[in-house]
């Protein structure tokens, strides 16, 4: 069984832009590779005992049964000795160059391979993330034009959708030969489309049934009509749908949701849509998700800059807090919260789409290694929670645990 866990994680995007010519990896622009021992003992000083971890994929991963697992030897092994407990965050919105990017049909079995690599090294790992953020990444990658193939076209997208959503699915496979009772926290975002005007109405709700295809396919949820007749408009095969309906490995899953002020999107009747800011806020928009998989929750990401007054990431942070307190006052079984991420992060306000090196300061310690008060306050909160919430009556990890087993029951019969 798992605590509920209070949880951050160290930025480990790493996509490709300007044709490829550019690596993003924030590993390194943040600082983590010159400073990994240091960003380790911040994390045990918040009393966080939980990290999304992910050692840098086309750094380690060099060709077909070919690794360099030298850092990832001394990072993941010096999270063990520290009592750190890794979610080891596998693909995040990149391949190695030698793939290629998301449209190479090779990627899904050439990454079950890397998979199967990773759990045999590390077999004390129990907690994975194998494909970070699917929707997200085909969005950028494929739809939008900015990252890794940088296509602006629904064939592409779908194409990369059903790449990395197969990956995952078959890496988890992979990690459940070794680790039996291995837990997969899905890190995907939450998002929701609002209609502006009547005219708009038809085409944001064709957005918000879209917006779950990447966690239909994961969890083998048969697809709508309007879904399926998306996909296969777009370059997939019946075949290709029906794989995911199969191999579905929901009784190890936890539902990782990822909230940001982002999130959700006004639409106009001409199709054209912008951020609409915490409109339903996350508490609603999660309780949908949560209703539509019957799996347990985690709000694995959310973060805001620290703006100007000083405190509105820390009043961010207090507000989703209050969120996640909501589901769980509704019964919804909720296994853990992330600020994410340890530290601030650099060009994440334009999507990584330019080298501008501009920080952005929404970590909990800024990249000179020194606390935020938004730092100060997660601390403090993860002080005053830690170990109560197994044993509140409101349901909390004992609702989650309740839920692992029905899912896990269900499975057998499915």
């Amino acid at each position: 069984m798992l605590p509920f866990m209070f949880a951050t994680g160290i930025e480990n995007s790493a996509p490709t832009i300007a044709d490829g010519r550019i690596r993003r990896d924030q590993m390194e622009e943040c600082g983590h590779y010159r400073q990994w021992q240091t960003d380790f003992a911040l994390v045990a000083q918040l009393g966080i005992r939980t990290l999304r971890y992910g050692v840098p994929l086309y750094r380690t991963w060099l060709g077909p049964d070919r690794y360099d697992w030298e850092f990832a030897d001394q990072a993941l092994g010096a999270l063990r000795r520290g009592g750190i407990e890794p979610v080891a965050d596998l693909c995040h919105f990149c391949v190695p160059d030698w793939i290629g990017n998301f449209q190479n049909p090779d990627f899904p079995a050439l990454f079950q391979g890397y998979a199967r690599a990773f759990a045999t090294r590390y077999p004390w790992i129990r907690l994975y993330t194998p494909v970070n953020e699917m929707y997200v990444c085909a969005k950028f990658s494929a739809l939008f034009g900015w990252w890794n193939e940088q296509a602006r076209d629904f064939r592409s997208y779908v194409t990369a959708l059903k790449h990395l959503a197969r990956a995952n699915v078959l890496a988890m496979h992979e990690i459940v030969t070794s680790r039996p009772d291995a837990v997969f926290i899905q890190s995907e975002s939450s998002e929701y489309f609002h209609a502006t005007h009547p005219d708009a109405v038809a085409e944001a709700e064709r957005r918000n049934r879209l917006r779950f295809l990447s966690l239909d396919f994961n969890y083998g949820r048969p697809l709508e009509p309007v879904q399926r007749e998306f996909v296969l408009a777009h370059g997939m095969t019946p075949d290709e749908c029906e794989f995911f309906e199969a191999h579905a490995l929901r009784h190890h899953c936890i539902l990782g949701t990822d909230y940001y002020m982002t999130n959700e999107h006004d639409v106009a009747p001409d199709g054209t849509a912008r951020d609409a800011g915490e409109t339903l806020g996350y508490a609603m928009i999660a309780q949908e998700y949560a209703q539509r998989y019957g799996l347990p929750l985690m709000h694995t990401e959310t973060n805001l800059d620290q703006g100007p007054h000083g405190d509105e990431a820390r009043e961010w942070l207090r507000c989703q807090w209050a969120h996640v307190r909501s589901l769980m006052r509704s019964g919804v079984p909720v296994a853990g919260f992330t600020w994410y991420s340890l530290t601030d992060q650099v060009d994440w306000h334009i999507e990584l789409r330019e080298a501008r090196g501009i920080v952005n300061p929404r970590g909990l310690y800024d990249l000179d290694r020194r606390i935020r008060p938004v730092g100060t306050a997660y601390r403090d909160l993860i002080a005053a929670w830690n170990g109560r919430l197994s044993t509140n009556l409101t349901g909390g990890a004992d609702a989650y645990h309740k839920s692992l087993t029905i899912n896990d029951k269900k499975s057998r019969h499915d």
